[in-house]
């Protein structure tokens, strides 16, 4: 399977970037035919400018400032996003690359007045994320954890309608001791090989 992993962290010496290793390895070793983006070593802008904004709706305009990352998305089958949960919610770097790469057109098409929204990205049959956490599962469940929902329910709108998902979180990521996070690894290596 063609799998996509979107890597957002800043920080190449962090506990993120060794979980991004960890998923980098369980895909390959699990056969698959990997592309691993690196948002922050790209120096992928996450900020849509005025004249962005006006091409949105724009078919094949639209695609001209991210047309790399288009073509990425269109041959993965899967997707599996690393990053840290940061105020409940996607790092802004990673909320920028949804906002200017999952664009109509190529993602879904416009809803209008005799249609509802349609999708586009039937060739998607899975999404990961594997994320940290620094608050508890319960704060982070009462918050309602937006990032989660944007992925694996919002993003997953646009994919095949079978498309399975998988959710990992490591939670209370800033008090948990280094046994918890090896632990975690493995975990991740583990579940992304049978998935």
């Amino acid at each position: 399977m063609r799998a996509l992993v979107v890597f957002c962290h800043p920080c190449e010496e962090s506990y993120n970037a060794a979980i991004g290793s960890a998923v980098l390895h369980a895909l390959e070793r699990a056969g698959h035919d990997v592309q691993y983006v690196d948002l922050y070593k790209e120096e992928f802008d996450p900020v849509m400018g005025a004249h962005e904004r006006r091409l949105y709706h724009e078919p094949g305009k639209n695609e001209d400032p991210i047309r790399d990352q288009v073509a990425q998305i269109l041959w993965s089958e899967m997707l599996v996003f690393v990053y840290p949960t940061w105020w409940y919610g996607l790092p802004a770097m990673l909320k920028g690359w949804l906002d200017r790469v999952w664009v109509p057109h190529v993602t879904f098409e416009m809803p209008d007045e005799n249609q509802p929204m349609r999708s586009k990205m039937q060739h998607i049959k899975k999404i990961a994320v594997v994320t940290t956490c620094g608050a508890t599962w319960w704060l982070s469940k009462l918050v309602g954890e937006p990032g989660k929902k944007t992925i694996i329910r919002g993003i997953r709108l646009l994919c095949a309608k079978n498309c399975r998902t998988m959710y990992l979180a490591l939670y209370k990521m800033d008090t948990c001791s280094s046994q918890q996070r090896q632990q975690y690894l493995e975990k991740v290596e583990r579940k992304l090989a049978k998935f």
